[in-house]
């Protein structure tokens, strides 16, 4: 196989990956939410190296902040008005 070829496959299939990723998240957040939260967690066990800590700090899912009345958005509060 050509060194271009093979290139371009490896191309390809980052953008699928990608894509399928974007996908993901609009489509189904609360699944992603728990699999970003099992693979950190999995992470930042003490006996891993600080370098998989760190990454498992930074994989995990914002903390949420009590989750509101409806358990929602957490977008709570006045809007503020539209401009004509």
């Amino acid at each position: 196989m050509s060194t271009g070829l093979l290139l371009q496959y490896i191309v390809v299939v980052l953008i699928v990956l990608v894509s399928a990723w974007v996908v993901l998240k609009k489509q189904f957040p609360g699944t992603v939410r728990k699999a970003r939260g099992a693979i950190a967690l999995g992470l930042v066990k003490p006996q891993r190296a600080a370098w998989l800590q760190a990454l498992g700090r930074k994989i995990a899912p914002p903390a949420s902040g009590g989750g509101g009345a409806c358990g929602g958005c957490d977008s709570c509060g006045p809007s503020t008005p539209k401009q004509h």
